[in-house]
């Protein structure tokens, strides 16, 4: 049963050849290309709406110097939802299942954010290792333990995308099981379940969008205290 469960976020393959490469490239072939028309379709212009307010709320708290990160953030925000609605259809794959496919995300661009505090205001970046006013005894410990947070943020990143959608998928799995079992049992209890199992896939729509933002406004957060 464990086996059976977890075989859903095994990579594709045919062949032996693994597809991760072709569910990663897919999302991109789905998304409406702008025409030279002045007036757009309605897709496009609701595209076009969304990236706008997106990118406004994105780069409220950022200055100017952070203004450089919108496309990179804005792209990564449709890529990951992409991803992450597409993985709820049936018969599909989900990268972002995958921790390896998060931390390779999370892991550069964090790295990115810390490397241009360290050579715009490294006096800045190097005091959130040390708050102010600390007792001179707890210097040292609090430098460790300041560090390793910061050492911390893209597992903890790449994680969070992993386990909330990992435990949604499971937990729709677990339920449309129990469905199937209960329905030449109990016909109204069955009903019931489907009933739950369908504002559970409401709710797993909601949480594949929140945590791809989440994911975007943590990293223009660590932007922020870099620039």
């Amino acid at each position: 049963m464990t086996l059976s469960l977890f075989d859903q976020f095994a990579s594709p393959t045919i062949l032996g050849i693994s597809l991760i490469i072709l569910a990663l490239a897919l999302p991109w072939i789905l998304f409406p290309t702008p025409s030279l028309r002045w007036s757009g379709n309605r897709l496009l212009t609701v595209q076009g709406w969304f990236i706008n307010r997106f990118t406004q709320q994105l780069l409220l708290p950022l200055n100017l110097r952070g203004h450089k990160w919108a496309v990179m953030l804005t792209s990564l925000m449709i890529f990951l939802i992409t991803l992450n609605m597409l993985g709820l259809l049936p018969y599909t794959f989900t990268p972002t299942t995958q921790l390896s496919i998060n931390l390779g995300l999370a892991a550069p661009l964090w790295l990115a954010t810390v490397i241009i505090g360290m050579r715009n205001q490294p006096t800045h970046a190097l005091g959130h290792l040390l708050p102010e006013g600390t007792p001179t005894p707890l210097i040292p410990i609090l430098i460790i333990i300041e560090t390793i947070s910061l050492f911390i943020r893209p597992l903890a990143l790449g994680v969070r995308l992993t386990a909330n959608l990992t435990a949604g998928h499971l937990l729709m799995q677990l339920i449309a099981t129990a469905v199937f079992v209960l329905l030449p049992l109990i016909p109204a209890v069955a009903i019931l379940t489907t009933a739950l199992l369908l504002l559970l896939t409401l709710l797993e729509v909601a949480v594949a969008m929140i945590q791809a933002y989440v994911f975007v406004l943590l990293l223009s957060l660590y932007l922020q205290e870099n620039v």
